[in-house]
């Protein structure tokens, strides 16, 4: 048998905060000294605002080959102050994710401590912690989000590329976009194909083509958002 850690499967579970949150804003995590993961916090989850004993969604955001968290989060932000949910950006350890370049590792690793130091801090909510990703953080977030749908609740792809997954546990939700013109990742051979297998399977997939090329598009990030946050009461 291989150590399940190779085969994708993280180790995080769900615990107690230990320690105090952090403040409003972008927090890195102290996971390492360098390309280190960012938390970002917004004004509605201010410690001073927490509720004892209500649990946060959380969604995690990987950025695509070549990039780095405050590339990423943009997008995100204004999205998780006006619903109110934390928003975590790891840093790949090489240019791009380990799962692109041989197979799980490093990424992996940082990515349990990551969520782990996440967990001591803000008691979470299982039925709200999404993996999200763009393009070779898309294929990221499909692979290690069907790995780990026991921990995962929602998988979020904008023109991620493959999907690598050596064992499926838990069945998340799952929502993949891509655009028509896509110059970089045919949508035949990627999104289109994915959706189809994943359907196949007895996946809830949302499929959403769009007019474009290899992008984050703005509207599409609106319509994740609902998906991921469509049945959580807004949190002004």
């Amino acid at each position: 048998m291989f150590p399940s850690a190779l085969m994708g499967r993280l180790s995080f579970t769900h615990t107690t905060p230990s320690k105090t949150p952090l403040p409003v804003g972008r927090n890195h995590l102290g996971i390492a000294a360098e390309r280190d993961t960012v938390l970002y916090v917004p004004q509605s989850l201010a410690p001073e605002k927490l509720v004892a004993g209500k649990p946060l969604p959380l969604l995690v955001m990987f950025h695509g080959a070549g990039g780095f968290p405050e590339k990423v989060l943009p997008f995100l932000e204004e999205h998780a102050e006006q619903r109110g949910f934390l928003l975590m950006a790891p840093h790949s350890m090489m240019p791009t994710w380990d799962i692109v370049i041989g197979g799980n590792g490093p990424d992996l690793e940082r990515l349990d401590a990551a969520l782990a130091e996440v967990a001591s801090r803000y008691l979470l909510d299982p039925t709200h912690l999404g993996f999200a990703g763009f393009s070779d953080g898309g294929s990221y977030s499909l692979s290690t989000g069907i790995t780990n749908g026991d921990i995962v609740s929602h998988v979020i792809v904008f023109s991620g590329g493959f999907m690598s997954v050596f064992m499926q546990e838990g069945t998340p939700k799952v929502f993949i976009s891509h655009g028509l013109v896509d110059e970089q990742l045919p949508i035949d051979t990627s999104a289109r194909k994915h959706a189809a297998k994943l359907k196949a399977a007895g996946y809830d997939v949302q499929l959403v083509e769009f007019n474009g090329k290899h992008i984050i598009h703005p509207p599409i990030v609106q319509m994740a958002i609902e998906f991921f946050m469509g049945d959580v009461a807004t949190v002004v």
